[in-house]
């Protein structure tokens, strides 16, 4: 890869310092982190507080239990994990996370009126947003109910004392009973590793503390599967999971699984396995030969979440299964496939890929789109032909700074006339509310914040829905919005095969693709410029040269992390914007991982000082700091540092002003000058710093590289270190797998796509 060598672009600099281990950023380190919990390697050292650390894979035990990783969580993560532990523990129904199956809802009406326009932006400043707080209400004196009784048990444990609040918010009021009936409930804790753990166990029950107890190897189980969800599984195989147990010395793991399995802990399935390449197909006479499957343990929250989501996938599928009838009057509705008006769109598409796209979703209930940046426009043209037909079409991405560039492409598809550069998209002086209020992202879609509102049932008011970002949908997110939509509705899935999956479990594009269940559309719309260019190539395993006149794409070598980090920083405050002439502000910082000596702490720390210096008064952070603000896992929101007062930290997201909680700024707060390839996913910045140390390989893929280059949309510099892994990576390394079930299920009641 080659592209405009670093002096060219007058980019200068002094080495720096050593480099760190190998394995200090991975890929592990881009999942939700889990927020400390006071107990340190010993189980009594505090961690370092607000500062949110590294998700790391289960490791070996020694005799002593579990050396486990010393992740933590955000507070929505734990809030989440609550839930499966409310399940756990009878508190909640499982049914209660999805809405049972409803009655046949009746089909969408098929010619709708338009939603009503919504009213222009006022001209104040819109009241702050104040995400609500995970953690329960406390009772009389601030504490959480039960705090007082499990201090006392944490204190007979030799267990920090400061973990009361959160073990009562867990496990609930009767957490100080809960805990001595079962001292290793303490792992339901987030941030609580086994050893940990094992330590509290010893403590209270004495002699009686055996490695083999059963409610040690129920509860790391549970654990178990807990961090594969991290990792992206939704569920694993019955063999590695069985070595889990084995290494964190539980003596007999197949009992252990049994009795796992009969307590309602996990939940088994078999899924068929796929024949081997070049296999000869099963003979008539082999029809009742057992076929060969995978035994599969999952826990009922991820079980719930794609079993429902294959379902209303199915549902959505079958919409035109049938043909539809006209009306009486020999009028066919707007809606239905064979409306004239659909064919008319197709005509005056902006693009063969586009009319494709069109007639597919005219045709079909679910489709599946996938193409790189330029192919956005495709179902954008699709929103817009659909709106202009009076159907209630929207189009979703994962990320405000996805959703505001969709307004700004679908108000130039509604009106014909490109848009400012530097305009909004919503308030802009060509903007229409109305068009501009089509665009949305998916979580506000879903928290009723954005978008068409729901109808008498509970449903989304629409007719049509396009998702863009469609690899960052998590399973549980997809469950939930494919719920919520009604019956007669077209759902359009589009994304970028090539980039990350999503941050939470599962890989529903990468499943839905792969189970060739609907129409599939692939757009042959190429991405422009040299970094389309590399971009694409990066897409088929090729690390390619281009010719980047314009200083498109710059290769910055580097001998270590230290000067990784100087070089970064020189590029950021001076080098791109004197050679390329975008703003530090404008330029985004990518690497691999939180941790490490070129991770985005070291990073953020340094661009802090060249770029924003201040003794981070407020928490860590001063008026002007970029951040990262996470509300919920697996969603990232850059924002900015306006102040803080009594009531939290104030920060301007992309114009919206959001409060966050002062107890929650530690854990829901990064500075974001630089971000991981996950936080990045879904936005784009006229420029692109992308740093590969030489401690950050072993976390490389193909996606990750692919995800990372293609966030910049006029300039790229790779901050080179990595030597032949970076190639090694693209060419061998396509992604890390998932183990999910969703493709199974879909195969099991989908009838296959038709191929035209």
């Amino acid at each position: 890869m080659t592209g405009a060598q670093a002096p060219s672009a007058g980019h200068g600099g002094t080495s720096g310092g050593p480099g760190v281990n190998p394995g200090g950023a991975g890929d592990a380190e881009e999942r939700p982190a889990e927020a400390g919990t006071g107990m340190g390697p010993g189980g009594s050292a505090p961690a370092a507080p607000g500062e949110p650390g590294d998700a790391k894979a289960p490791a070996e035990a020694g005799p002593r239990g579990i050396q486990g990783g010393q992740g933590r969580r955000s507070a929505a993560a734990e809030a989440l994990a609550a839930a499966v532990r409310a399940v756990e523990s009878g508190e909640r129904s499982a049914a209660s996370f999805f809405n049972d199956a409803p009655a046949p809802r009746p089909a969408a009406p098929a010619a709708p009126a338009r939603e009503r326009p919504r009213a222009a932006a006022p001209a104040s400043a819109p009241a702050p947003v104040r995400p609500p707080s995970a953690r329960p209400a406390p009772g009389p004196g601030g504490e959480i109910p039960g705090s007082g009784d499990v201090r006392q048990v944490l204190a007979a444990g030799g267990a920090p004392e400061t973990l009361a609040g959160r073990v009562a918010e867990v496990l609930g009021e009767r957490a100080a009973e809960a805990l001595r009936e079962d001292p290793w409930q303490l792992l339901a804790v987030p941030g609580v590793r086994p050893d940990q753990a094992d330590g509290f166990a010893r403590a209270l029950l004495g002699p009686d503390c055996e490695p083999g107890d059963e409610r040690r190897a129920l509860a790391l189980t549970s654990w178990l599967l807990e961090r594969a969800a991290l990792e992206g599984h939704t569920a694993l195989e019955s063999s590695a999971l069985r070595e889990a147990l084995a290494k964190a010395s539980v003596p007999d793991p197949d009992e252990a699984l049994r009795s796992a399995i009969a307590e309602g802990v996990v939940l088994v399935f078999q899924d068929a396995l796929d024949a081997a390449p070049g296999a000869r197909p099963r003979a008539a006479e082999d029809e009742d030969a057992e076929q060969p499957v995978r035994v599969l343990l999952g826990l009922d929250r991820y079980a719930l979440a794609e079993e429902s989501l294959a379902d209303g996938l199915a549902r959505l599928a079958s919409t035109f299964a049938s043909p539809q009838g006209g009306a009486a009057d020999g009028e066919v509705p707007a809606g239905d496939p064979g409306a004239p008006g659909w064919e008319s769109a197709a005509a005056a598409a902006p693009t063969a890929s586009a009319a494709e796209l069109i007639r597919t979703a005219a045709a079909h209930g679910l489709v599946a789109h996938s193409g790189g940046e330029a192919a956005r426009a495709e179902p954008v043209a699709l929103v817009a032909a659909a709106r202009a037909m009076g159907l209630r079409a929207y189009v979703a991405a994962h990320s405000e700074d996805g959703r505001r560039r969709l307004a700004a492409s679908l108000s130039e598809a509604a009106g014909g006339r490109s848009a400012a550069p530097d305009s909004d998209p919503d308030t802009g002086p060509d903007a229409d509310p109305e068009t501009a209020s089509a665009a949305v992202t998916v979580a506000g879609l879903l928290a009723d914040a954005e978008g068409p509102g729901r109808d008498e049932e509970g449903t989304l008011a629409l007719d049509l829905l396009a998702v863009l970002d469609a690899p960052q949908l998590d399973v549980e997110t997809a469950a939930m919005l494919v719920e919520s939509l009604p019956d007669g509705a077209r759902l359009v899935l589009s994304g970028d095969p090539g980039v990350l999956w999503s941050a939470g479990p599962g890989r529903v594009f990468a499943d839905l693709v792969a189970a060739r269940r609907c129409p599939q559309v692939v757009s042959r719309t190429p991405d422009p410029g040299p970094i389309g260019e590399l971009i694409s190539g990066i897409g088929i395993g090729e690390l390619n040269q281009v010719e980047a006149p314009g200083k498109e794409v710059v290769i910055v070598p580097v001998r270590d992390a230290g000067e990784a980090v100087h070089r970064t920083v020189q590029l950021v405050a001076d080098s791109v914007p004197r050679a390329i002439g975008i703003p530090p502000e404008q330029t985004q910082v990518i690497t691999p991982g939180h941790g490490g000596a070129a991770g985005t702490r070291a990073l953020n720390a340094a661009l802090k000082d060249r770029l924003n210096p201040g003794p981070g008064r407020f928490g860590g952070f001063d008026p002007g700091d970029r951040v990262a603000y996470s509300p919920a896992p697996g969603r990232t929101v850059p924002g900015t540092v306006v102040s803080a007062d009594a009531e939290g930290l104030r920060l301007d997201c992309a114009g919206a002003p959001v409060v966050v909680e002062r107890a929650e700024v530690g854990e829901l707060v990064r500075h974001g000058w630089a971000l991981t390839a996950h936080q990045a996913a879904g936005a784009r910045w006229p420029a692109a710093v992308v740093v590969l140390p030489g401690d950050a390989t072993a976390g490389l893929t193909r996606a990750w590289v692919y995800t990372a280059f293609g966030r910049g949309e006029r300039h790229l510099s790779v901050v080179h270190g990595a030597e032949s892994a970076l190639p090694k990576a693209v060419a061998e390394i396509p992604f890390k797998d998932r183990t999910t079930r969703l493709r199974a299920l879909l195969q099991a009641q989908t009838p296959t796509a038709p191929t035209d």
